[in-house]
């Protein structure tokens, strides 16, 4: 892709963000990339098929008119769908409900965005991995005191599995978010020979592999679906923690079948084994029995190391990209989260730098991540810290929470948690209904709101909520 194009792309992705503001961007717009320009398309990805309906059927009106302030040339887009970390060029019709033709539907071609009556996506029934980021490789991995262990332990999964054999398994990786876990998993599959298709290597996401699994026993193909993971020589299973109802009882099953199978299986969750209370003691029982490593907080070292890459990266991808050192110590010492805050930090540097052509300075960045900084130096809260306490508090079982029980003794806690992930927590209302039962994010925001309204009524409540606050930050 020429410079050009990627410069634009990154000044349409800074319009965006200012437009819908850092949720909606983090939630929608975060892994859309730019693959090519070609005359007057803009050629689009994102890594699943739920993501590209939606940003089709919601933003497309938004993008097309960030890309006319920054190119007028640009008069059309082509949204597709990451596979394995490939962008196909075209994408299937969607067949007909009353179909009896089993043959692939017919390629439509790409139209204007005036004429997209409809959004285009892959087969439904395709079984088929989520999308690896071609980035994330072990090269790209920035290692420290913090994660050392699980970069050498995905190093040596990754080298038996290239070569046919099985080294620890399972392995369990555990941290908060934004640590490096889905780096390495992907890392692991590219090492392992993604690539070149050898061997039957899947990469799959806790809400990837529900939407398969709820998929075939929709069109009653559970057996296909169970023969094909099966089949799988090496299955990395991300986002653990996502995992709810029947879907986590057939990744019982499978783990199982696949260890006694001698295949290579890698998970990464947020909290260790012995806290995924989604799973049955026997599931949680056989993860513990593998190796489980945490990733650690990154200490101020990891930190700058992380930033002095990307850092590079950047200077070696845009004109007039330069990061003096003082920059890079003042962003690895005042965003203490994560690896993707500081990804973030440097990319909004960039963006500012690209879009003004003012020189990278301290000033810049105190003026640039004013907001970032400041919404990390809250205590960080886990939704599951917050249904522990909810649940201890209200004298509710913590699975009644999650559930679709709805007498008013569950109710109201489960709304009062929801209140406190909205508050406490970075999460996005979809990320935080997944986390309450698979609900949808407009249950969220109407627990939220109501939530809301009763402390504006109910002072006593309103004490009583800010006592789990604190309970929840200290």
């Amino acid at each position: 892709m020429a410079v050009n194009a990627d410069q634009v792309w990154l000044r349409v992705r800074a319009r965006l963000r200012a437009a819908v503001g850092e949720d909606v961007f983090t939630s929608w717009f975060a892994r859309l990339e730019l693959e090519e320009v070609v005359g007057d398309l803009a050629h689009l990805s994102v890594p699943t098929r739920f993501l590209c309906s939606w940003i089709q059927s919601n933003y497309l009106e938004k993008i097309m008119e960030a890309f006319a302030a920054e190119d007028s040339a640009i008069a059309r887009l082509h949204i597709t769908v990451r596979v394995n970390g490939q962008a196909r060029p075209r994408l299937v019709a969607q067949a007909e409900p009353d179909s009896q033709d089993t043959a692939p539907a017919e390629v439509r071609p790409v139209q204007p965005l005036t004429q997209m009556a409809q959004p285009l996506v892959q087969r439904p029934d395709a079984l088929v991995g989520s999308a690896l980021d071609r980035k994330l490789t072990f090269e790209s991995f920035v290692a420290g005191s913090a994660n050392e262990m699980a970069l050498g332990v995905a190093r040596q999964v990754a080298s038996a599995a290239a070569n046919n054999a099985v080294t620890f398994n399972p392995v369990y990786i555990h941290s908060t978010v934004g640590l490096g876990k889905t780096h390495l998993l992907n890392a692991i599959a590219w090492a392992a020979g993604a690539a070149e298709g050898t061997r039957n290597i899947v990469y799959l996401t806790a809400d990837h592999f529900m939407y398969h699994f709820m998929t075939a026993v929709k069109h009653q193909s559970a057996l296909a679906f169970k023969e094909w993971l099966r089949r799988i020589d090496l299955l990395l299973i991300d986002d653990m923690q996502f995992l709810q109802g029947k879907s986590a009882t057939e990744f019982g099953h499978t783990l199982s079948t696949l260890i006694s199978g001698t295949k290579q299986i890698v998970v990464a969750g947020d909290a260790p084994p012995r806290d995924l209370e989604m799973l049955d003691d026997r599931v949680r029982s056989r993860l513990s029995g593998g190796v489980v490593i945490p990733i650690a907080p990154f200490d101020a070292e990891l930190r700058r190391a992380i930033v002095t890459k990307r850092a590079n990266q950047a200077a070696a991808r845009f004109s007039g990209v330069v990061f003096p050192d003082a920059v890079i110590d003042y962003v690895a010492r005042s965003i203490v989260s994560h690896g993707r805050d500081l990804d973030g930090a440097v990319n909004r540097l960039v963006a500012a730098n690209q879009l003004t052509r003012e020189p990278i300075t301290v000033g810049l960045a105190e003026k640039t991540l004013q907001d970032l900084i400041r919404n990390r130096e809250a205590p960080r809260v886990r939704i599951e810290d917050i249904l522990k306490i909810v649940a201890r508090h209200f004298k509710v079982p913590r699975n009644d929470l999650l559930s679709s029980r709805r007498s008013r003794d569950v109710v109201r806690p489960r709304q009062i948690a929801m209140y406190l992930a909205k508050s406490l927590t970075a999460r996005s209302l979809p990320e935080i209904g997944r986390r309450f039962g698979g609900r949808d994010h407009t249950t969220v925001l109407h627990s939220v709101r109501k939530v809301e309204q009763l402390m504006s009524e109910d002072g006593e409540l309103t004490q009583e909520i800010e006592l789990l606050k604190r309970m929840l930050e200290e």
